[in-house]
């Protein structure tokens, strides 16, 4: 091998003018030999070439040499040459050929059958094409795939249909794969051939795995329901396979099958539900040709409302969004979409504003008027937010009630919120706050001469949002983990962005006023069922203490501040159904406008003053069911509270020592407790009590 090696080295870096003599001087033997066997043939003996014979070798490479550099045979690289370089070949062999029969067959030589005109010429084509043929396999890309292809992985396809044998296509150019064979549940296919690849059943599986050295299997099944396509991924979860799939038929519609198709197992692969089809009536009521504003642009359901918001063809669709770099981003992937879409130009305004800023606000509404609004700001990371209560707070509750206010006051057709499954019964801010922006609307479409028409869909978590899980889990397995799971019990309902995003303007449409919507999120899923399938289906282990030699370690941290282990949908019972199937009214308790007003201004005013414990007391009082799960966590509240603590510990020991430090602490203690004591101030806890700390966060002695 090595000796072989360094011969394709050496004939690899040959200066180029001795590489085109070379491949002259070959031909030109090829000629002699391909004369030879001509007259062999025509004589049906062994023969001593005589002088006339020569002549033929002559005329051969006499008329060979000129004609194959005038078609270029020598000015491809040969261990690259391709159809391109075949073609020119067969144009030259058909251009001597006309000529060597004019000679030998038509006109005729003495001493040379006549039959050498035509006999030649073929085994000539042969030589030449035989020759470039093996010149391409032993320094070329074919020699060093089949050198590559003794190490590369094993690879099955599931599915022999349309896409399985395009996909099996794409893998006869790779070099990193060995295709092995297809399986498929088809009893007609089994057994078979497909393009020479052998057609396997599903029970053949475990045979075939440790006689292949099957490492990989590819699923090319992209219409198939989720409900097939899951059980498919159950069958494949005992086997030491890594498992990857193809996108589903909308994505591949427009064109071939190839390599780029596959990704990672999604835990939309791994749902057993299948998405309903949604209806285009309901989608474009209150968008079509209308004025749209979407607040949130940047986020993963706003991005997602926006895609779906242009597909329907409004006049123009606002995009108000505070991070500049995620309105950049919008504005780019919206801008893309357009210049696919056929219908009608539709107006892209990015405009960086808060939801909070009630004057901005009113400035782009009474600006472009828009018919709906679909309200997407929010801070929905429930750690983030429990450790930063009042920004939470002021973004979700003053922001909607701020952009409620703006919308009510200009005459806004539709308010569409975007709410969540973790506002029923909250043990967090982010629950709670939500919950009360939801009341803030049922309250306000209550009111008399009300125009605008509020409405709330709450559902669970999306697939691919931000701080997602299932990103999460697949980087720490890329990483050969652990797996960090909160609770080995916890649940969650899962949807898809895109799903998520069409029901959200379906359930707007049917909206009368201060309706709450409910959308359909299937069964809800275990977290560390699904940690586990990810893991086996990347063809590794879980480690844990029945199998103590896996891979990855699934380790549980314990949960996380407001964390609950399951989420609900509803509050109450009796959740109406509606005209979609996927799509339920409930029917929530909120408080009368006049009360909750009144309560909202003191919530303002306790958020002013920065008094956390004031603002937890009144989304305690306000919010039914809320049931804090830890006491207050906010960083800058636990952070005063230790330098009150400490300020208390050198007091009291300033006392005993009856001196005062060097550094001035008594006196800063002073000035601090003054502070404390100003209007807004959080109350200092009582004499000889501590505040609650979560875990981790205790103050050291």
């Amino acid at each position: 091998m090595l000796r072989s090696n360094s011969v394709v080295r050496f004939l690899v870096h040959m200066p180029r003018p001795v590489k085109r003599l070379v491949a002259l001087v070959a031909d030109a033997l090829l000629c002699m030999v391909t004369v030879w066997l001509a007259l062999c043939l025509r004589l049906e003996h062994w023969v001593v070439l005589q002088p006339a014979h020569w002549v033929a070798v002559l005329v051969a490479v006499v008329l060979s040499a000129p004609i194959f550099l005038s078609y270029g045979l020598y000015a491809s690289i040969f261990r690259f040459a391709g159809w391109q370089a075949m073609l020119a070949l067969t144009r030259a062999m058909v251009a001597y050929s006309l000529a060597y029969i004019a000679i030998f067959t038509v006109i005729g030589i003495n001493g040379v059958p006549r039959t050498m005109g035509v006999i030649q010429p073929l085994l000539l084509f042969v030589a030449v094409g035989a020759s470039r043929v093996l010149v391409r396999f032993f320094l070329g890309d074919l020699y060093r795939s089949i050198l590559s292809k003794r190490k590369a992985t094993g690879v099955m396809i599931y599915g022999a249909g349309s896409a399985g044998r395009q996909l099996a296509s794409a893998l006869g150019h790779s070099h990193e794969q060995r295709m092995l064979g297809f399986i498929d549940d088809n009893p007609h296919l089994q057994g078979r051939r497909l393009d020479t690849v052998p057609v396997y059943a599903p029970a053949d599986l475990p045979r075939l795995l440790e006689k292949l050295q099957i490492t990989d299997v590819l699923l090319a099944i992209p219409s198939l329901t989720r409900q097939r396509r899951l059980a498919i991924v159950d069958f494949l979860r005992p086997f030491p396979v890594h498992v990857r799939s193809l996108p589903g038929v909308a994505e591949l519609a427009s064109g071939n099958v190839s390599l780029g198709d596959l990704h990672e197992l999604d835990i939309e692969d791994l749902l057993g539900r299948d998405s309903v089809v949604p209806d285009s009536s309901l989608m474009s009521r209150h968008v079509h040709g209308k004025v749209v504003m979407v607040t949130g642009a940047g986020g993963s359901i706003g991005q997602e409302l926006c895609r779906q918001i242009v597909q329907c063809a409004p006049q123009r669709l606002l995009l108000v969004e505070l991070n500049e770099f995620s309105l950049y981003q919008v504005l780019q992937d919206l801008q893309a979409v357009l210049l696919k879409h056929d219908g009608p130009p539709v107006e892209l305004v990015p405009l960086l504003a808060s939801a909070r800023d009630e004057i901005r606000m009113t400035e782009i509404v009474a600006t472009w008027l828009p018919h709906t609004i679909y309200h997407a700001a929010a801070y929905k990371h429930v750690p983030l937010v429990e450790h930063n209560m009042l920004e939470g707070v002021r973004n979700n509750v003053w922001g909607t009630w701020v952009c409620a206010r703006v919308a009510a006051a200009h005459g806004v057709g539709n308010f569409v919120l975007i709410s969540t499954d973790k506002a029923v019964r909250p043990t967090n801010v982010m629950g709670a706050s939500k919950r009360l922006a939801e009341m803030v609307l049922q309250a306000m479409a209550q009111q008399p001469g009300m125009h605008t028409c509020f409405t709330m869909v709450r559902f669970g978590n999306v697939l691919g949002s931000s701080g997602s899980v299932v990103p999460l889990f697949r980087q720490q397995i890329a990483q050969n983990g652990p797996i960090t799971l909160t609770h080995a019990d916890i649940t969650r309902y899962f949807m898809t962005i895109p799903e998520a995003s069409q029901l959200v303007m379906q359930a707007g449409a049917m909206a009368q006023g201060g309706d709450v919507f409910v959308l359909d999120m299937g069964e809800p899923v275990r977290i560390y069922d699904l940690a586990c399938r990810m893991v086996e289906l990347s063809g590794l282990r879980v480690r844990n203490e029945a199998n103590p030699h896996g891979d990855i370690e699934i380790r549980i941290t314990g949960l996380r501040p407001g964390e609950k282990l399951y989420e609900e949908l509803l509050i109450g019972d009796g959740a109406q159904p509606t005209s979609h199937p996927r799509i339920m009214k409930a029917q929530e308790a909120y408080l009368p406008w006049q009360q909750l007003e009144a309560e909202l201004h003191a919530l303002q005013s306790a958020m002013n003053r920065v008094d956390m414990q004031t603002v937890r007391a009144l989304l305690l009082k306000l919010v039914s069911g809320y049931q804090p799960a830890n006491g207050l966590v906010d960083w800058v509240y636990l952070e005063a509270q230790r330098q009150q603590i400490h300020s208390h510990q050198n007091q009291a020991h300033a006392q005993q020592t009856g001196s005062v430090a060097d550094d001035g602490t008594v006196a800063s203690h002073q000035a601090l407790q003054a502070d404390r004591k100003a209007p807004g101030a959080a109350a200092p806890p009582a004499t000889g009590s501590l505040p609650d700390f979560p875990e981790g966060l205790a103050p050291s002695a």
